[in-house]
């Protein structure tokens, strides 16, 4: 019950005043019972043990009480030396040479000295505590006292001041009337406060001044002209890394303090706190730069990018000199960064002038390619009106061989015959590359029979190669092959031709080896081989490894057309060669998916087997060219056949009409005139009389006329006309 009466949060002398008042209570009580039986005296018992407990709880009660009142003794002498403490450090703080001034987290002034703001009298009054750094800032910035930049107003100055508040760290100087200087060096505090302090530096400066013109010649006061007025802040160190000069840039840069920049300051002490605090783009380290400037040796220079805060870039250069000092040199690049990040914004912009320009290189790009579709046209044309002649050159000295002649003569047409060979090849070449050139050559892939094809350029290139003396292997291979049947004898054709060329001794070997979806076609040869520094050039046009040779035996025109070819169809092409061993030249031809598939007819010349024509068939030899038709008409007359001529397929057809008989055999050039073709005459015979042997003669290698002829079902033989192939097809028909 006592427990309940009693507040613990009472004062000891309020709850010894409860305990008394409840004393006498119970006193009274026990007084005023009355009990027969005695329980007065158990009352009163009960209340002497009360009284001894409320004794007691009195005598903890005076104790607390004692110990309260010493505390609060020791309490007041706390408050009494945080006093002291107080008022001796506003007395130290008064007594430091600087002004200080302390600001808490919320930008409200504190505390400050009396030499803070001093020299701005009118700032000065304003200075109570709770003051706003704003307000503060805003003040200096109105001050009359203040010695603003040329060219700034005190709004832009304020702005920058409040800029630079928001560094950990700032120092910089600030001009007051009558040439004072001030040093502003302005720190955070742990709690998020800032202290700044106020340094008179006008002696410093002065006596700087005074000393730089008593050291300086005109020739240093030129250079120190020329460093204040540059816009890179610059440190000049000697060989211990002592700084030797700088300029006002440099300080203002980084930061620096005042009396830090003198006359033989290290390295080290000057720009410890600017590494340290720096956010280096290049992964630039305190330990690698202190490195480079304790070198003793020739130095690198150095180039690397800093980040100060959150606006300010630097690009710092850093570069030895002979005496084996070095100079430093800081340069603003913010502005620079934020135009390159403008520029690239603005390229976007670019877009329309780009396809604009994009369509104008297409129209170019069109015309010259109308250009090389009428050069590949003239080279066309050029090459069947060479190939005409060329063909009755040939035919006509068909016809007059092995018919008696003298030694003399025989060995005299013989040269004349290999001679129109190497021009016929010369033309063959020349045409092909122009095709492969314009880069429109017409190509058409199927399945080709790889075995027919080996077969009939072996026995093609058997005599060539006995001639010299050379073995030519060719191993036969039954694979079908996806590519363009005329192309892949072609690029063969001057593989082959070109290792039987530069072979002297040895032999030829040329096979297949087959790989996964692939066939690699290889042909080896035992001749001297390719330099490696040569076997690029090689695939040049006009380009050939012996320079000595004569254009009988080619024009370096045959591996140029491998290449292209190879790249028209997409067959790689490689190459191994060791001097004096041989080379290989390897194409890989993709493998049918339909090893049965039907294979495009592959015009190669054929070998006569030595029989008589029969002397009773008749051959209609239907020919614009007069001197090309006289000389088949001769070749075909000494082989015994009796020939009809005429000069186009209106001609023929009449001629057909007017004498009742068929032909057994048609020659017809595709190219007749004004008239009809070629594939239409064949057409119109076809139609009413249904399949007669024939053949169709062109000089055009183009796609377009194999497709017509193909699509009729008409073979063709193209020109300059071999006379034995012609031989061939003739005994074959």
């Amino acid at each position: 019950m006592i427990g309940t009466l009693i507040n613990p949060a009472d004062s000891a002398e309020r709850r010894a005043e409860k305990l008394l008042t409840i004393a006498e209570a119970l006193m009274r009580r026990v007084e005023q019972a009355t009990d027969d039986s005695g329980a007065a005296y158990a009352q009163f018992q009960r209340a002497a043990l009360l009284e001894d407990q409320v004794r007691e709880r009195t005598h903890d009660l005076g104790r607390a009480l004692d110990l309260l009142n010493e505390s609060n003794a020791r309490l007041a002498d706390a408050m009494r030396e945080a006093e002291t403490a107080r008022q001796n450090l506003s007395n130290a703080i008064e007594t430091v040479q600087e002004g200080f001034a302390l600001f808490d987290r919320e930008d409200r002034l504190v505390m400050c000295n009396s030499r803070f703001a001093m020299h701005l009298p009118d700032v000065h009054a304003q200075l109570r505590p709770g003051l706003a750094f704003a307000d503060y800032v805003a003040a200096v910035s109105r001050s009359p006292h203040l010695s603003l930049p040329e060219g700034e107003g005190g709004p832009g100055w304020a702005q920058g001041r409040m800029r630079r508040h928001k560094d950990r760290h700032v120092i910089f100087n600030v001009r007051l009337g009558g040439d004072h200087w001030v040093q502003v060096s302005e720190h955070r505090t742990a709690d998020g406060g800032t202290v700044i302090l106020q340094t008179d530096v006008t002696d410093i400066i002065l006596s700087e001044r005074h000393e730089r013109g008593k050291l300086l010649d005109d020739q240093a006061r030129m250079i120190r002209a020329t460093l204040d007025h540059i816009n890179q802040g610059v440190g000049i160190f000697d060989a211990e890394a002592r700084l030797v000069g700088w300029n006002q840039r440099l300080g203002s840069l980084l930061s620096l303090p005042m009396g830090r920049l003198r006359i033989g300051a290290s390295f080290e002490n000057l720009f410890s706190r600017f590494v340290s605090e720096m956010q280096a783009e290049a992964g630039m380290t305190l330990q690698e730069l202190t490195g480079w400037v304790m070198a003793t040796d020739s130095r690198q220079p150095l180039e690397f990018a800093v980040r100060r805060g959150e606006d300010l870039i630097l690009d710092v250069f850093a570069q030895g000199m002979p005496d084996g000092g070095f100079v430093l040199s800081f340069t603003d690049v913010t502005a620079e960064r934020a135009a390159l990040e403008a520029l690239s914004r603005a390229n976007e912009t670019l877009e329309a002038r780009v396809m604009e320009r994009t369509l104008e290189l297409e129209d170019a790009l069109a015309h010259a390619e109308r250009a090389n579709a009428s050069r590949s046209r003239f080279v066309a044309a050029a090459s069947h009106d060479l190939l005409q002649p060329l063909s009755a050159a040939k035919l006509f000295i068909s016809s007059i061989s092995g018919e008696g002649l003298e030694p003399g003569a025989q060995v005299a047409l013989e040269k004349t015959q290999n001679a129109l060979l190497s021009v016929e090849g010369i033309l063959d070449a020349l045409l092909d590359i122009s095709k492969l050139e314009s880069g429109k050559a017409a190509v058409s892939v199927g399945a080709v029979q790889l075995g027919r094809v080996l077969r009939t350029l072996s026995e093609e290139f058997a005599p060539v190669a006995a001639a010299k003396g050379l073995g030519l292997v060719v191993i036969p291979c039954s694979v079908v092959v996806e590519s363009d049947p005329a192309y892949l004898r072609r690029i063969l054709q001057n593989l082959i031709g070109n290792a039987i060329r530069y072979t002297a001794t040895g032999r030829v070997l040329v096979g297949a080896r087959r790989r996964a979806g692939v066939v690699r076609l290889e042909v080896w040869d035992t001749g001297p081989g390719i330099p490696e520094e040569a076997q690029n050039d090689i695939f040049k046009e006009f380009h050939r490894l012996n320079a000595r040779a004569s254009a009988s035996e080619g024009m370096g025109l045959g591996l140029a057309i491998v290449e292209r070819a190879c790249g028209l169809l997409g067959h790689p092409l490689g190459l191994w060669s060791e001097v004096g061993r041989g080379t290989c030249f390897m194409v890989q031809v993709p493998s049918s998916q339909t090893g049965d598939g039907l294979c495009v007819p592959v015009e190669v010349p054929g070998r006569h087997d030595g029989r008589m024509m029969d002397s009773n068939k008749i051959a209609f030899l239907v020919e614009n060219d007069a001197e090309l038709r006289r000389a088949l008409g001769l070749l075909l007359e000494k082989w015994g056949m009796t020939v009809l001529e005429a000069a186009s397929g209106e001609e023929a057809l009449a001629l057909i009409e007017e004498i009742g008989i068929l032909p057994d055999i048609f020659l017809v050039d595709q190219q007749l005139g004004e008239g009809i073709s070629g594939v239409e005459f064949l057409t119109r015979i076809h139609a009413a009389h249904g399949p007669v042997p024939s053949r169709l003669i062109t000089a055009n290698r183009g796609w377009d006329v194999r497709a017509a002829a193909l699509s009729a079902g008409i073979e063709v033989l193209h020109k300059p006309i071999d006379p034995r192939a012609l031989e061939a097809v003739m005994s074959q028909l």
